[in-house]
């Protein structure tokens, strides 16, 4: 079975959304097909239609809640060795060589990936070029605009 990288914040947001769809959501919209059973004819009853419909939105949610949580790999980037070194869980402070502009970016798994959050996917070509850097090194990320270089400022491992 092929293991999925994750952090541990990553996985601690993923079971408390599991956790709230299990106990708050799902009883709730239960409570809504059962009411709105009693209002007669289920041909023309467009509060059960929508309560079924937002059930198996939920249901699909948990099956794939599930499956990502049973098959995480989770990385505590705590726990490694602090060695300079870009990894799975580290946040990179990068210098762009070309606008002098200043990014810090955190490597994640596919599932916590948010760039306005300055966390990007293991996946990513950003990460993939950053992945086994030192800092210091200048790393060269293809784009579709074109080619940038960045300098690795700072490696944090937090």
């Amino acid at each position: 079975m092929k293991r999925y990288p994750m952090t541990v914040e990553g996985e601690k947001r993923l079971r408390t959304e599991l956790e709230d769809l299990k106990t708050v959501q799902r009883p709730r919209v239960i409570a809504s097909i059962a009411e709105a059973r009693e209002h007669g004819d289920l041909k023309e009853n467009a509060e059960y239609h929508a309560a079924r419909e937002q059930q198996g939105f939920i249901e699909g949610r948990i099956q794939e809640l599930e499956g990502k949580l049973s098959t995480a790999q989770v990385i505590d980037i705590s726990l490694i060795p602090k060695s300079g070194k870009v990894i799975f869980g580290s946040t990179a402070e990068l210098y762009n060589l070309d606008t002098e502009e200043e990014v810090r970016y955190q490597v994640v798994g596919d599932d916590e990936a948010d760039i306005k959050a300055g966390k990007i996917s293991v996946n990513s070509p950003i990460a993939r070029a950053l992945i086994g850097k030192e800092e210091g090194d200048v790393v060269v990320v293809l784009t579709p605009g074109g080619e940038v270089e960045y300098e690795i400022s700072k490696v944090h491992y937090i």
